[in-house]
C-alpha cells in the first residue's frame, strides 16, 4: 500500500464488506491503482478507460462511496446509455449502500436516496432540471460510456449544460472512442506530434492488460465464408464468395446475403455455434450463447431457427423496454442456452455466463465490434475462454486481430496520401453503429437487392493475433476438430491446441487425393500461419518502399498503390494477404531498380 492509499482513511462501512478501502480483497489491482491516483490528485474531471468486463462499475461506485464518506460530494448522478443500464447501475449501487432512483423524472428527490440514475436521452430532453439539482448540492456525476455524449450534438450540449457546475465528474468508457470528430464533453484533448488532438485518459486498463491479469477471457474467433448469390436492383444476379476481394458495395451485399435467415449460411453457423456451446458447457455447465441481430425481423427468424436446431426456445430481446430488461435478467439467472437480441443489447449488458456469440449484424465499426465482443469476455474463473462466430469480412477480421490495440478519440482527421485508414469510418457508419432503436436505416434502399441463396464454409480460427485452420465443409471432421476445443484452458494451452489441430488438418488433407480433400481455397503448404504482428510489419515495409519510390519517381502515394493493385491484383493493403503484400514489395523494388 502506498502512503496515498493509507491516508485515504475508510470508505463507508457498507463497502466492501465493512473493510477499509485498500484492504478489501474485492478491489482488483487496476481499480485500486485508479483509486490511488484519484485520491492523490483529487481532480474535478477524471476519465477512466477500462476494457469491457474489467469492472468499471465497481471502481466508480467505490469512488462514489469514498467521496460521499469524506463529504467531498453530497449526492450522485449516474448517466447511462440505456434504460436497462440505468436500472443495472441502481441495483449495483444498492448492494453497497448507495441508493439511486432509476425512475426519477422531475421534482425533489426522496430523502432515502443518495442520487439518481438517468439516461443521456433523458438529460437531452431536460438539461436544466439536472443543472438545478447539481447547483443545489455538491454532486458527483458518473458518465457511463461517455462516448454516447457525442452521439448527437444536442446530447453533448445538454450534458455540458446540465453538469458544468458539478463538483466532480467521472467519465467511463470501455471501448475505442468514436471515429467521428464530435467533441465529447468533459474530456481533455491533447495535440500529438502529428498535429492531431486525441483524448487523454487519466487511467487506462486495456484488454491486453486485463487478459494478462486473468480479469477477462481470451477470445477464439471462428470465421465462416461461403458462396453467396443475390439479385441487384437492376435485376442482375451476382455470385461471389464471402471474404474474397470485392468492392465495398459487393461486400455489403454478400454479407447481408449470408445473414439472411432464409439461406443456408445462418442455419449452418448457428448449428456450429450450438455444438461449440455444448462443448463449452462440459466445463462451464451454465454457459450461455447470444446472437446479436441487426433488426427485429432477423432476431425473430434467428430465434425460430435456434428452436428448430436445438429443440429449445431462445430468449428473445427485441427492444430496450422494461420487459426486455426483465428478460435479460431472467436469462442471466437461468441455465437457458440461447438469447437473441437486436444490436443495442451489445453494450453494457452484464450476463457473465455468456461464453459463445454469433455476430449476425452488418455493423462494421471498431467501437461496436469491441462492445459486442465485450459481452463474452467477463471472466468468472481462470481458464474460461469465449468463442465468437463471425462472417469472413475483412473489417471484422482486422478488428478480431487487433483486440489488444488501444485507441483514443481523435478530434482531427489525419491527412494521408494513398492508403486509407481502416478505422476512419464515415459519419454514416458511426451513426449506424450507435443506433439503439430498430428502425429502418434506409440502407436497404441504397443497396437494394434480393438474397437468393447462401452456403457456409468453415474458414479459419483467429486467436491472439494469429490465424489457424483452412477451409472445410460444415459438419466435416476438420470443422469438428475446432468446435471441440475444450472450454476450460489456459491461453497458452489454447494456442498449442490450435497449432496441433491445424497440423492434423494439414496432414489429413495431404493423405487424400486432391479431388477428395476438404479444402476449398489454398493447399495447406501455401497457407501458413501469419501472425498479425508479421502482417503489420509487411504493411509497414510496403509503405516505406512506396514512400521511397515517391521521391524517386515523383508520383503521388495513391497513384503508386493503385498501380501496384492493378499489376499485382488483390484488395487494398489493409485487406491484402501476406503473399499479396510480398508481391507488391517485390514489384516496387523492381521499379526502383529500373530507375537507377
Amino acid at each position: 500500500m502506498t502512503t496515498t492509499a493509507a491516508s485515504s482513511h475508510h470508505l463507508s462501512p457498507a463497502f466492501p464488506g465493512r473493510a477499509p478501502w485498500g484492504t478489501a480483497n474485492k478491489l482488483r489491482a487496476w481499480q485500486q491503482g485508479a483509486m490511488e491516483k484519484y485520491v492523490q490528485e483529487q481532480p474535478r474531471d477524471f476519465l477512466a478507460v477500462a476494457t469491457p468486463g474489467a469492472g468499471k462499475t465497481t471502481f466508480a461506485l467505490t469512488l462514489a462511496s469514498w467521496l460521499l464518506h469524506h463529504h467531498v460530494v453530497q449526492q450522485v448522478t449516474v448517466v447511462a446509455p440505456t434504460e436497462h443500464l440505468k436500472k443495472q447501475w441502481a441495483e449495483a449501487a444498492a448492494r453497497i449502500g448507495i441508493k439511486l432512483d432509476p425512475e426519477y423524472s422531475a421534482g425533489p428527490l426522496g430523502k432515502d436516496y443518495h442520487g439518481v440514475a438517468v439516461t443521456y436521452a433523458g438529460v437531452g430532453v431536460r438539461p436544466m432540471l439536472h443543472r438545478n439539482r447539481v447547483e443545489q448540492r455538491k454532486t458527483l456525476v458518473i458518465l457511463d460510456e461517455i462516448h454516447h455524449a457525442g452521439d448527437s450534438k444536442s446530447w453533448g450540449e445538454a450534458c455540458l449544460e446540465a453538469f458544468e457546475p458539478a463538483t466532480r465528474r467521472l467519465a467511463l468508457t470501455g471501448t475505442p472512442f468514436r471515429s467521428d470528430t464530435n467533441p465529447i464533453p468533459f474530456v481533455t484533448y491533447e495535440e500529438g506530434n502529428d498535429g492531431i488532438r486525441r483524448s487523454a485518459a487519466d487511467y487506462t486498463y486495456g484488454y491486453g492488460n486485463a487478459l494478462a491479469d486473468h480479469v477477462v477471457r481470451p477470445v477464439i474467433f471462428l470465421s465462416y465464408s461461403g458462396q453467396m448469390r443475390w439479385r441487384t436492383k437492376a435485376g442482375d444476379e451476382i455470385a461471389a464468395r464471402l471474404g474474397e476481394p470485392m468492392t465495398k458495395d459487393a461486400i455489403s451485399q454478400a454479407w447481408r446475403t449470408a445473414l439472411d435467415p432464409r439461406g443456408e449460411w445462418m442455419p449452418s453457423v448457428l448449428r456450429a455455434a450450438d455444438q461449440r456451446l455444448t462443448e463449452v458447457r462440459k466445463a462451464i455447465p451454465d454457459a450461455g450463447a447470444l446472437v446479436i441481430a441487426s433488426d427485429q425481423d432477423s432476431a425473430r427468424a434467428y430465434a425460430k431457427l435456434i428452436r428448430e436446431i436445438t429443440g429449445s426456445k431462445a430468449t428473445l430481446v427485441l427492444s430496450d423496454d422494461a420487459g426486455a430488461s426483465k428478460r435479460i435478467d431472467d436469462f442471466s439467472e437461468s441455465n437457458d442456452r440461447w438469447m437473441v437480441a437486436v444490436r443495442m443489447v451489445s453494450e453494457g449488458v452484464d450476463v457473465p455466463r455468456l461464453a459463445v456469440g454469433v455476430y449476425a449484424t452488418t455493423i462494421s465499426t471498431p467501437l461496436f465490434f469491441a462492445q459486442a465482443v465485450g459481452r463474452f469476455v467477463r471472466s468468472r474463473r481462470r481458464g474460461e475462454t469465449a468463442s465468437v462466430f463471425l462472417p469472413t469480412v475483412p473489417d471484422l477480421l482486422t478488428f478480431a486481430n487487433e483486440m489488444e490495440v488501444e485507441r483514443d478519440h481523435a478530434l482531427d482527421k489525419p491527412k494521408k496520401e494513398g492508403e486509407e485508414d481502416p478505422y476512419a469510418e464515415s459519419e454514416k457508419e458511426m451513426d449506424e453503429a450507435n443506433k439503439e432503436q430498430d428502425e429502418d436505416t434506409g440502407e436497404q434502399e441504397q443497396f437494394s437487392f434480393e438474397a437468393l441463396e447462401s452456403e457456409a464454409v468453415f474458414d479459419r480460427v483467429l486467436y491472439d493475433g494469429a490465424e489457424f485452420g483452412m477451409q472445410a465443409h460444415p459438419g466435416s471432421e476438420e470443422e469438428q476438430d475446432y468446435l471441440g476445443i475444450p472450454g476450460l484452458l489456459e491461453p497458452d494451452q489454447v494456442q498449442l491446441l490450435l497449432q496441433k489441430r491445424q497440423a492434423r488438418q494439414i496432414a489429413h488433407s495431404r493423405k487424400k487425393p486432391d479431388a477428395e480433400a476438404d479444402l476449398l481455397e489454398l493447399p495447406a503448404e501455401r497457407r501458413p500461419v501469419v501472425s498479425h504482428k508479421e502482417m503489420m510489419e509487411l504493411r509497414k515495409q510496403l509503405n516505406t518502399m512506396v514512400s521511397a519510390y515517391v521521391h524517386q519517381s515523383g508520383k503521388p502515394h495513391g497513384v503508386i498503390h493503385t498501380e501496384l493493385r492493378r499489376v499485382c491484383g488483390g484488395p487494398p493493403s489493409a485487406e491484402a494477404t501476406a503473399g499479396q503484400l510480398r508481391q507488391r514489395i517485390a514489384k516496387v523494388q523492381e521499379w526502383a531498380t529500373r530507375m537507377r
